[in-house]
This record gives structure tokens, C-alpha cells and sequence, in this order.
């Protein structure tokens, strides 16, 4: 990058290269005069500091390496200031620590060589949610576990709307992605995962309204939702066992893991039972009396 090679060494870290995104940028292309008294043609540690709103020791123990996480309120501010591109401000959220703000919508797209690999899992139940938890994708051995989600609207397709139901007493709206019960293990584990994934979601997708709007409602109208995105607790998900209620073949024992897909935060869960167990066998008796077929989305 133009400005760069002027600085020591080639391992351009944090200071360095907000000192060079400094120095590239002359006065007038930030409105200023360009006076004869400077010695250089680029900003001034004071004239980024003002246009910052951070103090100029900040800026200086920015650039000198003393400071190394800021926040991401400076993150964003700095951008702005050195008048940086998208690819460069996700450059420098990436060397604060921090994941890059993202101006599109939560993607509900599922790519196409997700899609095969999903597709030689076998005899496991798979299912793929959005950043938000909205269910877009399920394979037949998911329908024959836990029943087939087509039948459910758009609003019971999602799991933290299932978790974290809305309302009170009678008043409660039934939102089931299974159409059976799924008896969790460590019910308190997952609920924080679950407010965690959506606190992170809301980093990555600062604009989408899907999001905003779950939240809002979430909060408004489930307590413990509320008390738990109010704590703000980060968790991870972690293995955990369930056990689907099935009306056919019984109590079905799994274990559920998830995985993610980095590029757009696609979550992948898959439900296993133990090889050669009384579960393995009711797992594949439910999908020899399936005949659905897994949507194309």
C-alpha cells in the first residue's frame, strides 16, 4: 500500500499503519489549509486526534505500540478520520481484535459446496440456521427426527424464538421448530450460547432489521432473554446431549453438535446417535419410514 515502505521492516502492525493511513492523507483532503510551516505532507497526530475525537496521546501510544486494543467505537471513528476503504477498515478492525462491523443483511444463503458436503452425511439429522438462529435448510433425516419444518411458518422456524418463547400465560406464542418435544440436558448452557450467538450477531450485522427486530422483541417480551442479554454472559457452544420425544419409534438420545461456517456465519447443527446403540437403530427406523425430501435453498 502507497505511504507503507517508508516505515522499518516489513511487519506492518497496528501503530505502523495507522501512523502510514496517517501520513497519506495531505490537509486539503480533509478541508484543512496546507500551510508552509510542515514538514511533511501528511496529518498531524493533533489534526487526526480532533477529527478522531480521541486525545493526541492516544493517537501517540497508538502509533508508538503502547496501545493495542482499542475499542470499537475508536475503531470506527478512526476509520472515518483517515478516510479509509472498506477493505482497509476491515483491515483495521482485524488488527484491534475486533470482528469488522457488517453493512449487509444477515445471509440465509447456503453455498452450493456446503450443500454437497451436508448432502454425503448419511444417516445423521442435519440442519443449517442463520447468524439469527433462522432455520433455511434441513435434510430428510432431520424431518424424520424431529418432524418436517415446512408445515411451520417463517416465525416458528427459529430456534431463539422456540428457547426464548413471547409472552405470558396463555398468552405464550407456540413457537416449535420440532413438531415433538426435545428434552435438553443443560438447558442453562444453552440459552447462553444461544443470547451469545445473537450478541455477536448483532456486532457482525450492526444493520439488519431481522436482527434488530428479534432482539427488540426478545427483550421486550421474555425475561429471561432479558436478564441474560442484560448480563452480558458470552458462552460457547459446547457438545450437548437431547432426546427427541418421537411419537413412532420413542425417546431417540443425541448428541448435538454445532459447527459454523466462518465466511457467513452459517451454523450447522448435527444430531448423532452412539454407533450400535438402542438410539442408532430408532434413528434409522425414522428414516426408513420417511419419504420427504430436503428443500433446495
Amino acid at each position: 500500500m502507497e505511504g507503507m515502505a517508508t516505515h522499518e521492516g516489513i511487519d506492518m502492525g497496528l501503530g505502523a499503519t495507522i501512523r502510514a493511513w496517517r501520513e497519506r492523507l495531505s490537509p486539503a483532503d480533509v478541508g484543512l489549509p496546507s500551510g508552509r510551516s510542515r514538514r511533511a505532507a501528511g496529518l498531524r497526530r493533533e489534526e487526526l486526534a480532533e477529527r478522531a475525537g480521541v486525545s493526541v496521546d492516544y493517537v501517540v501510544r497508538l502509533e508508538q505500540g503502547r496501545s493495542t486494543a482499542p475499542s470499537a467505537q475508536v475503531v470506527a471513528s478512526l476509520a472515518r478520520a483517515l478516510q479509509l476503504t472498506a477493505v482497509e477498515r476491515e483491515h483495521l478492525y482485524r488488527m484491534a481484535g475486533l470482528v469488522p462491523p457488517n453493512d449487509e443483511p444477515i445471509p440465509d444463503h447456503l453455498p452450493s459446496g456446503v450443500h454437497r458436503v451436508l448432502n454425503r452425511l448419511g444417516d445423521v439429522a442435519v440442519a443449517v440456521f442463520a447468524a439469527d438462529w433462522q432455520l433455511i435448510w434441513w435434510n430428510p433425516g432431520w424431518a424424520a427426527l424431529l418432524g418436517d419444518p415446512s408445515a411451520k411458518s417463517p416465525e416458528q422456524r427459529n430456534f431463539a424464538r422456540e428457547r426464548f418463547p413471547v409472552g405470558s400465560g396463555d398468552g405464550v406464542r407456540d413457537v416449535r421448530i420440532a413438531s415433538w418435544p426435545v428434552l435438553v440436558r443443560n438447558g442453562e448452557a444453552s440459552d447462553l450460547a444461544i443470547v451469545s450467538d445473537l450478541r455477536r450477531a448483532t456486532g457482525r450485522y450492526p444493520h439488519d432489521v431481522r436482527l434488530a427486530e428479534l432482539i427488540r422483541q426478545l427483550t421486550a417480551g421474555n425475561a429471561t432473554f432479558a436478564r441474560l442479554w442484560a448480563s452480558g454472559t458470552v458462552a460457547a457452544h459446547r457438545e450437548d446431549r437431547k432426546t427427541v420425544e418421537h411419537p413412532e419409534v420413542g425417546p431417540v438420545e443425541v448428541d448435538c453438535d454445532v459447527l459454523t461456517d466462518g465466511d457467513s456465519d452459517l451454523k450447522i447443527v448435527i444430531l448423532t446417535t452412539a454407533p450400535g446403540s438402542s438410539d442408532e437403530t430408532k434413528l434409522r427406523r425414522t428414516l426408513a419410514g420417511d419419504s420427504l425430501r430436503a428443500p433446495t435453498g
